[in-house]
């Protein structure tokens, strides 16, 4: 069923990418929304461009991966202004450079704690809070790469997965409470995570044409948005194959070049 239009808003990772562009997507005339970022100049200017569209906004310069300082920032905006939506969008990107690089515990735990804990943080307040209230919408960004993982960003798939599977796993708890839970899995999307991504980039959309989309499927109370579409069906298909068949497909979609090249 639609959801009924949702009025106070947070969005994480809001300063830049998909964030930013669903920020302005939302913005208009009583909407009241925060927004979540780390870098202060980009978000004042997300901030201000919303606010020319008619909207309440509300900033906060916080690290996703700080969960008493996310924990409090939420409750206190959730004080004045009970969410109707939050969306679950910081994230970061990892691709190995060369065939000679290689994820290292600490670049891996800085993706996972970035990506997966970081997302944790934003929605596990807010979900205690919605249940008290019997209302609410929560969305988490993951990928498409969630569906299958490849050679080229180990740790960023990884993550991504978590949260698809957090998401689906929980959604039948929360829809008992009035609370719908949808995950959203981009394919590339114009943006700075994805101009570092050093193979081949099929059917790009831009940020601006991802938040639409991705809007009006949270409108209509989507539990899976996935796009696009040929994209989606590629990745979902690799999963019926053998696994070294696949890995061949994904290890020629994926090059990495030789170290210095």
């Amino acid at each position: 069923m639609p959801s009924r239009k949702s009025r106070h808003i947070v969005i994480t990772g809001a300063s830049a990418g998909i964030g930013r562009a669903l920020a302005l997507r939302y913005a208009s005339p009583g909407v009241v929304m925060g927004l979540i970022g780390r870098d202060d100049a980009r978000l004042a200017d997300v901030a201000a461009a919303c606010r020319a569209r008619g909207a309440v906004i509300e900033t906060g310069r916080v690290d996703v991966c700080d969960a008493d300082a996310m924990r409090t920032w939420l409750d206190m905006f959730d004080d004045a202004h009970p969410l109707d939506l939050l969306i679950a969008n910081a994230g970061i990107a990892s691709t190995l450079a060369h065939v000679a690089d290689w994820e290292d515990l600490e670049r891996t735990a800085a993706v996972v704690d970035t990506n997966l804990y970081g997302a944790l943080h934003a929605v596990l307040p807010v979900i205690a809070r919605m249940r008290t209230r019997r209302h609410g919408q929560i969305a988490m960004v993951s990928s498409i790469a969630a569906l299958r993982g490849m050679a080229i960003s180990p740790a960023y798939c990884a993550s991504k997965a978590a949260i698809k599977a957090y998401g689906d796993s929980v959604r039948p708890v929360l829809a008992r409470d009035g609370i719908r839970m949808s995950v959203i899995l981009p394919g590339f999307v114009k943006t700075a995570m994805s101009d570092v991504f050093p193979g081949d980039k099929r059917l790009m959309w831009s940020a601006d044409r991802a938040a639409r989309h991705i809007r009006r499927k949270l409108d209509a109370g989507r539990a899976e948005i996935a796009f696009p579409g040929m994209l989606v069906l590629g990745m979902r298909l690799l999963t019926l194959l053998p696994a070294a068949l696949a890995d061949a497909i994904l290890g020629k979609l994926s090059y990495l070049p030789r170290e210095g090249r």
